[in-house]
């Protein structure tokens, strides 16, 4: 396995990700947004495995002017926006090769081994 998290240290649920693998022996590299943004081919990659677009989007965010103005606009616009407002995106993203999931989903995390 080749675990990627991406999230932030703030993040709750990154944390609980984390602690996931650490208890299982399970070596992850953790990239931290608020240092490093997730690529464009990274995102798109992310975004194939789980859905779509809008499985990315973090309805709680606290920057409500952001999440609005990613929300309400056309599709062909909403990854640019994304990328440009990654505080609206649902963290932690979790990516094992091809497989990826958004939030915390230990359930999924099982299946990988």
């Amino acid at each position: 396995m080749n675990i990627q998290i991406f999230g932030t240290k703030k993040c709750n649920d990154t944390k609980k990700a984390q602690r996931y693998f650490k208890e299982r022996g399970t070596k992850f590299q953790f990239i931290d947004m608020s240092e490093k943004e997730i690529s464009k081919g990274e995102f798109r990659s992310v975004c194939q495995a789980v859905g779509g677009i809008d499985a990315m989007i973090n309805e709680d965010c606290k920057d409500k002017d952001a999440l609005a103005l990613v929300k309400y606009i056309s599709e062909e616009q909403k990854e640019e926006k994304l990328l440009a407002n990654q505080q609206v995106i649902k963290t932690p993203i979790v990516r094992n090769g091809k497989q990826a999931t958004v939030g915390y989903a230990p359930e999924v995390w099982k299946g990988w081994s």
